[in-house]
């Protein structure tokens, strides 16, 4: 069975950081580009990272780079968001992703495996 579980949202006050980790089971993670996907209140869901198989190349979307960082640990199954300098616009839900490659990184419908979302929220 297919899993991926985030964890490590919460609250923070704008200019903390803090860092979220998506546990991934049930499939052989190393085949798979990993992505970390957010949806706020009210809006579509949109890119914020991805990373390639062996965690040497990570994709941003503009609003986030320079602040967060992707990484992954392929021998724990684990994928990391670092979050840094957080502004109330990056409130919202947090999903983890997997793709096989099969289209581009920052497109959702590229995805074939989601978590349930870990929620974030940047007080002013």
């Amino acid at each position: 069975q297919v899993q991926l579980v985030e964890s490590g949202g919460g609250l923070v006050q704008a200019g903390d950081s803090l860092r979220l980790s998506c546990a991934a089971s049930g499939f052989t993670m190393t085949n798979y580009y990993m992505g970390w996907f957010r949806q706020a209140p009210g809006r579509e869901r949109d890119f914020v990272a991805g990373i390639n198989w062996s965690g040497t190349y990570g994709y941003y979307a503009d609003s986030v780079q320079g602040r967060f960082f992707i990484s992954r640990d392929n021998a724990k199954n684990l994928v990391y968001l670092q979050m840094n300098s957080l502004k109330p616009e990056d409130t919202a839900v947090y999903y983890c992703a997997a793709t096989s490659g099969q289209g581009h990184i920052k497109n959702m419908a590229a995805y074939n495996f989601w978590g349930q979302g870990t929620r974030v929220t940047v007080s002013s």
